[in-house]
């Protein structure tokens, strides 16, 4: 089949009950028709997920005390809100509702509900967090499940749960982990819209948009330009009712949002706690000026240092188009960072002849443009940026990495596709060397034989069209060892090390750091010295 039928190839799931459609060429479609049960999934896809999903937990939940209370400027703040709902609803640091943390206070809310039932303990307070990363793995695979095929999906979850900076923030109590799961709900939400013009979904999407916004803020508007615009111009529905139906899912997200932040803003400030990291006591201004502005311009009041705007170096890290790639940051997300990159433009390419409303493009462009908006304004922020910010693009790129296999192997018939395959191998192979050169006395014989495994495959799968199907598999199975065993070895090195402190980084050389405010040993009960450190308004997260 040619790349001009390719369009053919993909095709819409039909509506009602039946068989599967089938291309021109009698072959299975790309993306299959969605079903309830899935009675067309080989008999493993549901033991291999709920394993899965297990195997994530069990991992994540391993040596989880370790990190004692990680983030006490956080755990105090959890502590409070388990002896206090006020404290609870406002996210004080301390019972007597003094003042409050710098973030608003969903992402506090499971940790001091579990404090309340089970006691101030390390567990009791990271294990939520370990929930959100099997809860984002979970939502992943019904992602890109609904459209691709079970293996898809599994390796999907494989690369999200093996991304270093994943493995250090679904354990540990930073805003961050609820924030990565909310906004991959949105996605899965918009995708679920998208199928039929569904508005509940798009509401849905909205809610979850606003719960994000609870958790860190405006950061969790950076997805939505690209989802917008992706509902506006494709979804399979009249124009008027797309922003009609864009214009509830924005009441949605005001509304989920809005009641917290109107509360607070309407409450007596003689009465409730002072809004830590402001400066004149306003959620608001916190919003738009610290945390809002002030992160892209480097001009946060009360920063302990502004970025490298230009390309120079400074409190923050260098910026420019080469940060998620640099010293400080590749080693927590950009393993598969270049894969995903070559998928995402494979996936959009297979699909260009696909009609307006074909549902696999629109999973490429709704991770894709995800990947791409959150990665660029990291890239060129000015003001404060930690490395584990990254988090927020390990759900993407593990869904373009999963689509992308896929598709290119279900096209192996196809000289390019191998070809592609092949590319993204080696590229992968090539930078995790470079990856893992960075750390040489971490496991130094890895490097090399990621690169030879990782050259071995690409040839393998180069040739995958005039290959049987068992050496074609043995390829590709040869392909995602190497492709996964440098963020594998990282991954272990976050899981055997205790993290504590603000700001703590993945792999071999992570480790508690106290960052700007001071971040406590976990060995320390949280109540102690944090309000002091929040008072002079240093940055937490």
């Amino acid at each position: 089949m040619t790349a001009a039928t390719h369009a053919d190839h993909v095709q819409e799931r039909p509506d009602t009950p039946g068989a599967p459609a089938q291309s021109a060429g009698g072959r299975e479609p790309l993306v299959r028709r969605v079903r309830r049960g899935r009675p067309e999934d080989p008999r493993w896809a549901r033991p291999a997920f709920l394993a899965m999903l297990l195997v994530i937990a069990l991992a994540y939940l391993w040596n989880l005390s370790a990190s004692g209370y990680a983030n006490s400027f956080y755990s105090a703040a959890v502590q409070a809100g388990s002896q206090s709902w006020k404290a609870f609803f406002f996210g004080s640091l301390d019972s007597a509702n003094a003042i409050t943390v710098d973030k608003p206070p969903a992402t506090l809310w499971p940790m001091a509900l579990s404090v309340r039932i089970f006691g101030l303990s390390s567990w009791a307070i990271l294990a939520p967090q370990v929930l959100m990363g099997v809860a984002t793995a979970g939502v992943l695979y019904a992602a890109v499940r609904r459209r691709f095929s079970a293996a898809a999906g599994l390796i999907t979850m494989a690369v999200f749960a093996l991304t270093p900076v994943a493995a250090l923030m679904f354990r540990f109590n930073n805003p961050d982990a609820l924030l990565a799961l909310l906004m991959t709900a949105t996605v899965y939400c918009v995708l679920r819209a998208f199928e039929g013009g569904r508005t509940k979904w798009l509401v849905w999407a909205g809610v979850a948009v606003g719960l994000a916004f609870l958790s860190k803020t405006l950061q969790a508007f950076l997805i939505l330009p690209p989802l917008a615009v992706l509902y506006a111009v494709f979804a399979p529905v009249s124009v008027r009712k797309r922003f009609g139906q864009l214009g509830l899912a924005a009441l949605a997200t005001v509304v989920s949002a809005g009641w917290w932040v109107a509360i607070v803003e309407l409450w007596p400030a003689s009465s409730r706690p002072y809004i830590g990291g402001s400066q004149n006591n306003s959620f608001l201004e916190l919003t738009f000026g610290y945390n809002g502005l002030g992160r892209i311009n480097g001009e946060e009041t009360g920063s302990v240092g502004g970025g490298g705007g230009g390309g120079q170096g400074g409190g923050w890290g260098e910026t420019g188009i080469g940060r998620m790639f640099n010293s400080e940051i590749g080693g927590q997300i950009s393993w598969l960072l270049p894969a995903a990159l070559i998928l995402l433009v494979a996936g959009v390419w297979l699909t260009r002849r696909a009609k307006r409303t074909d549902t696999a493009r629109a999973a490429f462009l709704a991770w894709g443009g995800s990947l791409l908006m959150t990665a660029f304004v990291f890239s060129f922020m000015a003001g404060i940026f930690h490395q584990y910010y990254t988090v927020a693009l390990a759900p993407s790129i593990a869904a373009l990495v999963g689509m992308g296999a896929s598709v290119l192997w279900e096209e192996r018939g196809r000289w390019w596709a191998g070809a592609v395959l092949g590319v993204t191998v080696a590229a992968t192979a090539v930078w995790s060397y470079v990856l893992l050169g960075r750390t040489p006395d971490y496991v130094p014989w890895l490097r090399w034989a990621v690169l030879a495994g990782g050259l071995a495959a690409a040839v393998g799968l180069l040739l995958a069209a005039r290959l049987g199907r068992a050496l074609a598999l043995g390829a590709v199975g040869l392909g995602l060892a190497a492709s996964l065993a440098g963020p594998t070895a990282y991954t272990i090195s976050t899981l055997n090390t205790g993290h504590q402190g603000s700001i703590v980084t993945a792999g071999p050389s992570a480790g508690g750091m106290g960052g700007p405010g001071g971040g406590m040993g976990g060995g320390r009960p949280p109540g102690q010295g944090t309000q002091q450190d929040a008072g002079q308004g240093m940055p937490q997260g």
